[in-house]
């Protein structure tokens, strides 16, 4: 056999033994040996998922010796909020002394500064990239779009306060703007549609087949159709809907501060199930989905929980007892589900089980979603943002 024909016979039982090894999201993504991957925005991608289906070192059996690989600290105060990882730059937002923040760009492999940008006024939620741009969304007021390369500013337009993360997908950037949902052209910043009055909190709005999703203030899930922004469904919830919807398989899936976890039908706005917590007050968590399991964390008043339900009935498969208020989006790779809570950590959990795999102390990372790519974790927490890895990868 030649060097050739070698070289590839062990590419190609490399690439199986890494597809064997990997849990897709669902069952339509077909797992494969991936060099690297992006988590360009929140919740991965646009319909929220809250899954990377193409992770291959971080496991159930691997996860337990990450580390500390790099933090990165400004030293003016600032918190940091959720991160996003692109073609090696991780951008993550910051905000202090209640009307100050940034944009910041770093290294995704060492942590090193590349350049940050001032909107004015913090940058409390998650980025989203795409196509050479990264999008961000200021809580003083207004969306920027900046080259991901520069951080020099390519266009904004003057939403109102901005407490969620942008959703783009296909050209176009959504954006839950008090009191409005935008629709701007990706690569012109140009208006392509802006709702009825919504009365939009922190919900990020979901896309998927052709419409968008977002929670509001007044316990109502909108369904709005993508390409003009019209209401094709309403669904009224027993309290404030601070929660971004995920969608999978034809279903949203939505926390609700009555205590809820909502699942409706995609297409007409039909209650599917919910799930009722023991908690009184806020289930502001955002849903992931991953191989027919729904990953939820409530933060009621005394129910401090990570559950994990059946994605088609709502039934229970486990709970996971925290002790602290649990709002933090899980993500979930390759078997395991990672989340942060008000206790000060940052957890890592068999998937299948809930078992405790991995720990460590972050002090705070409220709200924060973790960004799992390529062997890594990244979260922005207290003044800190913070990587991790398996030493030696």
């Amino acid at each position: 056999m030649g060097i050739k024909s070698l070289l590839c016979l062990v590419l190609t039982v490399l690439m199986a033994s890494f597809a064997a090894a990997q849990i897709p999201c669902s069952g339509t993504i077909l797992p494969q040996a991936t060099l690297f991957v992006n988590w360009p925005q929140f919740q991965y991608d646009a319909t929220h998922s809250g899954c990377n289906p193409y992770e291959s070192i971080l496991s159930p059996s691997t996860v337990g010796n990450l580390a500390v690989d790099w933090t990165y600290s400004s030293g003016n105060g600032e918190g940091y909020y959720s991160p996003v990882v692109a073609n090696g730059v991780v951008y993550v937002g910051s905000n202090y002394n209640t009307d100050s923040g940034y944009l910041y760009a770093l290294d995704a492999k060492t942590g090193n500064f590349l350049w940050r940008f001032d909107p004015g006024d913090g940058v409390i939620a998650a980025p989203a990239v795409a196509n050479g741009t990264v999008f961000a969304g200021s809580k003083g007021g207004g969306l920027y779009a900046l080259n991901a390369l520069t951080g020099v500013l390519v266009w904004s337009y003057p939403t109102g306060l901005v407490f969620s993360s942008p959703t783009v997908t296909n050209g176009v950037v959504y954006v839950d703007s008090y009191p409005y949902v935008y629709a701007l052209n990706a690569a012109t910043g140009a208006l392509v549609w802006q709702s009825d009055r919504i009365q939009g909190s922190s919900s990020a709005p979901a896309v998927a087949n052709g419409m968008v999703y977002v929670g509001s203030i007044y316990a109502t899930v909108y369904a709005l159709d993508a390409a003009t922004g019209a209401q094709v469904w309403t669904y009224t919830t027993g309290g404030q809907v601070s929660s971004s919807p995920s969608v999978a398989g034809g279903v949203v899936y939505v926390g609700c501060d009555d205590g809820n976890l909502y699942a409706l039908d995609a297409h007409t706005g039909a209650l599917r199930w919910k799930y009722t917590t023991s908690g009184q007050g806020q289930f502001g968590s955002s849903p992931a989905v991953a191989d027919g399991v729904v990953y939820v964390g409530s933060g009621g008043i005394p129910d401090y929980n990570l559950y994990a339900l059946n994605a088609g009935t709502g039934a229970l498969i486990w709970k996971y007892t925290t002790g602290f208020v649990t709002l933090d989006p899980s993500t979930v790779a390759n078997g395991v589900v990672y989340f942060s809570g008000d206790d000060g950590n940052v957890d890592a959990l068999n998937a299948r089980t809930g078992t405790l795999l991995w720990k460590y102390p972050v002090l705070t990372a409220q709200n924060n979603s973790p960004a799992v790519a390529n062997g890594m974790i990244y979260i922005g927490s207290g003044q800190q943002v913070y990587a991790f890895h398996l030493p030696g990868h």
